[in-house]
């Protein structure tokens, strides 16, 4: 099935990874178990500089983690986003929207991951054979008490040893309000200041195949304990 959905979408960049996560042999204490994942990306990068609006990249993602009882789905996870300029500059305005919800267990304690509109100014470069992009928003998260915070993100990609190697990624960092609205955090004031890395290092065997490994990195996103959680996974990787 998920071979013909990437079959299925064969323009442009995009690919589909399976990793398997070894966040509980880690961190027992915070991660009932290891995992695999599921993760579909679709990348369009279009800037023809002749119409009135030009388009820039467009971004699909899509992760599934499926740490459920016997491996059911327990988490899904989306973002959407697209650039666009009216002027002569490489700086673009850049719209995003993002959204998921997780099933714990027991079910009562199951969550929103809250919808999250983004709206702000990108920046894509090249340096040195790589390819870079530079992003700053304002975002609205969606909670029962709403959010009104920053987004800043960054984007990399680099091929070694004509693309036999890949160093790919992005990070986040953004704030969110401590008072979400609920009885959990209603006493709470201030914000978070919350940080998210997902570095990933690629083995190409062939035009379609890579192994490879994806290390999450987390602060202020899993639960708001101030320690910095890094979890790596070992993952398979088809691209078209």
């Amino acid at each position: 099935m998920l071979v013909a959905l990437a079959l299925a979408l064969q323009s442009h960049s995009q690919n589909l990874q399976l990793h398997y996560d070894f966040r509980h042999t880690l961190d027992p204490a915070h991660n009932a178990s290891n995992f695999p994942t599921v993760y579909f990306e679709y990348f369009k990068s279009q800037d023809s500089g002749r119409a009135f609006i030009k388009p820039g990249s467009f971004l699909i993602k899509m992760q599934a983690d499926f740490l459920g009882q016997r491996n059911n789905m327990g988490k899904f996870f989306m973002q959407v986003a697209q650039s666009f300029r009216f002027w002569k500059p490489k700086v673009f305005l850049v719209a995003q929207f993002s959204s998921g919800m997780g099933v714990t267990e027991p079910k009562q304690y199951s969550y929103y991951i809250s919808n999250a509109y983004s709206f702000g100014i990108s920046y894509p470069f090249q340096w040195k054979g790589g390819w870079f992009n530079s992003m700053l928003t304002y975002t609205y998260n969606a909670l029962a008490k709403p959010s009104h915070d920053f987004l800043y993100s960054f984007y990399w990609g680099k091929g070694f040893w004509n693309y036999k190697f890949e160093f790919i990624g992005d990070f986040e960092v953004y704030s969110l309000n401590k008072n979400q609205g609920d009885e959990l955090t209603k006493n709470l004031e201030g914000k978070w200041i919350c940080f998210f890395g997902e570095p990933q290092f690629w083995y190409n065997l062939n035009k379609h195949l890579a192994l490879g490994s994806k290390i999450n990195l987390y602060y202020h996103v899993l639960n708001f304990d101030d320690h910095f959680q890094v979890y790596p996974t070992i993952a398979l990787k088809y691209k078209l």
